[in-house]
This record gives C-alpha cells, sequence and structure tokens, in this order.
C-alpha cells in the first residue's frame, strides 16, 4: 500500500510552467474583473458616478504600481522557478492562498456592513483595476515564458 504523499503526488494535477502561470493569470484577471464590475455598478447608483469610478481607477492603479505589481513580479518568478511538473494549485503559496480566502472573508464582511455603496463602489473599482494592471506581468510572462525583467524576457509593464 502506497503512502499517502505517493498517493498524493500520483493524483496531483501536475502542469507546467505556462500553464500555472496562465492560471494565476486568468484567476488575477477574473477577480479583478469582477470586484471592478461590482464597483462600477454600485458606483452608477450614485449622482457622482464617473467622478467615483475615476476616483476608484486612479488608487487602483496607484495601488497597482506600488503593491501588486511587485507581487505579481515575485508570484511569476516563483513560478518560473518551481518549474514544470507542479501542482496546478500550487501557482499560488499556500500563505498566498490564505490570504486570498482572508480577503474573501473581508469582502463578505463590508459587503454586509452598513458602509454606503458608494464608498464600497470605490472600494472595488480600486482593487478590481489594481489586480487587472497586476496581471498584465502575469500575462506577459504567460506568453514568454520567462520571468519580467528578465533576460530576454518581457521586461516591465
Amino acid at each position: 500500500m502506497d503512502s499517502p504523499r505517493k498517493t498524493a503526488e500520483r493524483w496531483k494535477p501536475a502542469v507546467g510552467v505556462r500553464t500555472q502561470l496562465t492560471a494565476a493569470s486568468v484567476l488575477w484577471t477574473c477577480v479583478g474583473l469582477g470586484l471592478g464590475t461590482a464597483g462600477v455598478v454600485w458606483c452608477l447608483a450614485t449622482g457622482e458616478p464617473w467622478m467615483l469610478v475615476a476616483l476608484g481607477v486612479a488608487i487602483g492603479l496607484a495601488k497597482a504600481w506600488f503593491i501588486i505589481r511587485p507581487v505579481a513580479l515575485r508570484n511569476a518568478a516563483r513560478i518560473i522557478e518551481r518549474g514544470d511538473g507542479k501542482c496546478l494549485g500550487g501557482f499560488l503559496s499556500w500563505k498566498s492562498w490564505a490570504f486570498v480566502g482572508a480577503m474573501m472573508g473581508v469582502g463578505f464582511v463590508l459587503r454586509h456592513s452598513p458602509l454606503p455603496r458608494s464608498v464600497l463602489g470605490v472600494l472595488y473599482v480600486a482593487i478590481g483595476a489594481a489586480l487587472l494592471a497586476g496581471a498584465l506581468p502575469l500575462w506577459r510572462s504567460a506568453l514568454t515564458r520567462t520571468a519580467p525583467g528578465a533576460a530576454g524576457g518581457a521586461g516591465p509593464p
């Protein structure tokens, strides 16, 4: 009888680097689109919708440049360093998956809080814009299979 480790190793969905990079890109893009769309819908229900959307996008792009982009670059480099034949779900570390879960919990609490939808709209647009901008280096890495900024790689966004 095989050990649990051997059984898990045999059944894990092992994939290549490009698939892992694509999975990370798709996750960041889909979550960014979903949050951004919800934020825009909430902003549209206000008296100054496009001002709120513009504010959210501006905050999101600043967050993307200073916070999200470096995380995406480290994520792409980590995936490439791990190499082919790794578990599909490993495109994020355990710590990152825990962070995703925590952020989902924060989102649930915020959506059920007394905060006005206009405030949540700006916040959601900002997070969505940041994730979409942060997905760009991941997509570049998925297409080139090199870490952004690496020799022959995609360079900075």
